[in-house]
């Protein structure tokens, strides 16, 4: 889709879903953040769509390569949100059967819930054939939330140009230091499945323990530095607070 690479040097504007995520984003203090889906139908759900429907009127190939790249990841956990908060409550987003969960098998991933500069958009089509192309960032695996447990965080910010980058890398470093990215026992490491379906992202399966040396702290990374994978696992419950 290159028709939707940002050319452009304009911004979007992400106050709104900023708000909603200060709101409703709950993080536990161990390194992972949770989501208070019950308040958020309840009071956030017209501010949600109003803020997609403004995200629905901006031209991406009109913003900046940053900019671009916060707006899609945005733009993919606002829907996914929209999506759950629609038919909630459930015990996991892959109840949400719509028609196609594309790599997972069931969910609402291939069905086209967008219409952006015209063209008819999934979530898996802003994830495998927009951002993951056009940004070739590792790091946006850490900014696409699931809605579920084993997800990488969904950031108590909205992403914006300007701290894109940052918010990414923190988000990185959450999921490598939390045990649902990576855990270590009696010198074996159970990874999220992330790295298992993206290996290919991240260098390659010989290329894991680096990335993740990249952003564990210094007590995790010496568990990881002399360990072995001995397998994967993914934990679908929703990540509801």
């Amino acid at each position: 889709m290159r028709q939707l690479a940002p050319r452009g040097s304009i911004a979007a504007d992400h106050s709104g879903f900023d708000r909603l995520l200060q709101a409703y984003v709950v993080p536990d203090g161990s390194g992972y953040n949770a989501v208070n889906y019950r308040r958020f139908r309840a009071e956030g759900l017209d501010a949600l769509r109003a803020y997609l429907a403004e995200l629905g009127k901006v031209e991406p190939s009109w913003l900046s390569a940053a900019e671009a790249h916060a707006y899609w990841i945005n733009l993919y956990n606002a829907k996914t949100l929209e999506v759950v908060l629609d038919h909630y409550p459930v015990g996991s987003i892959r109840e949400i059967d719509l028609g196609g969960g594309g790599l997972f098998g069931r969910g609402p991933w291939s069905r086209k819930l967008l219409s952006i500069a015209g063209i008819e958009l999934s979530l898996d089509d802003i994830e495998h054939e927009i951002v993951r192309p056009l940004f070739g960032d590792p790091l946006s695996h850490y900014g696409l939330n699931c809605a579920s447990y084993s997800c990488p965080n969904l950031a108590t910010r909205a992403y914006t140009g300007p701290n894109v980058e940052a918010l990414l890398a923190q988000g990185a470093a959450e999921y490598v230091n939390h045990p649902r990215g990576i855990a270590v026992s009696k010198g074996r490491i159970t990874a999220s499945k992330i790295y298992s379906w993206y290996a290919g992202d991240f260098g390659g399966r010989r290329g894991l323990k680096r990335h993740w040396l990249a952003f564990a702290n210094p007590a995790h990374a010496r568990q990881i530095e002399t360990a072995s994978i001995g397998g994967y696992r993914y934990d679908w419950q929703l990540n509801e607070a």
